[in-house]
């Protein structure tokens, strides 16, 4: 059983990827992992497990990789410049890891909520 099952969230994967990427493995599944890692406490806070959801897309579109991660919270995130921020202490760093590889490879990044969602979408 996985750490999602354990918790009682839905994971959804709708992954595309070609054979040959412009980025390396290791930064593919730290940016997905780290998100994964990210969504967890905030779905597993929800009281309700039908809604507790974690949903990640991963496809090319005009020779880009594009990301769209997804997931219900109970509590809604706080933002700086755009950036959603942890005010517990060693917390955070998985976002700048994120932010680290998206940039490095010269890409574009945006974090939004809808409605009870908090959206991660990335183009690399």
């Amino acid at each position: 059983m996985g750490k999602t099952e354990q918790r009682g969230i839905s994971f959804r994967i709708n992954a595309q990827i070609p054979a040959v990427l412009h980025l390396s493995d290791t930064d593919l599944c730290s940016i997905l992992s780290n998100s994964r890692e990210n969504a967890m406490p905030a779905c597993q806070d929800i009281p309700d497990e039908e809604n507790r959801m974690i949903s990640c897309r991963v496809y090319i579109k005009n020779d880009k990789l594009c990301l769209d991660i997804r997931n219900t919270f109970a509590k809604k995130p706080v933002f700086n410049n755009g950036i959603p921020i942890s005010s517990h202490p060693g917390h955070g760093l998985g976002v700048k890891s994120i932010l680290s590889i998206v940039e490095k490879h010269g890409g574009v990044y945006q974090f939004s909520i809808h409605d009870d969602t908090f959206i991660f979408q990335a183009s690399i």
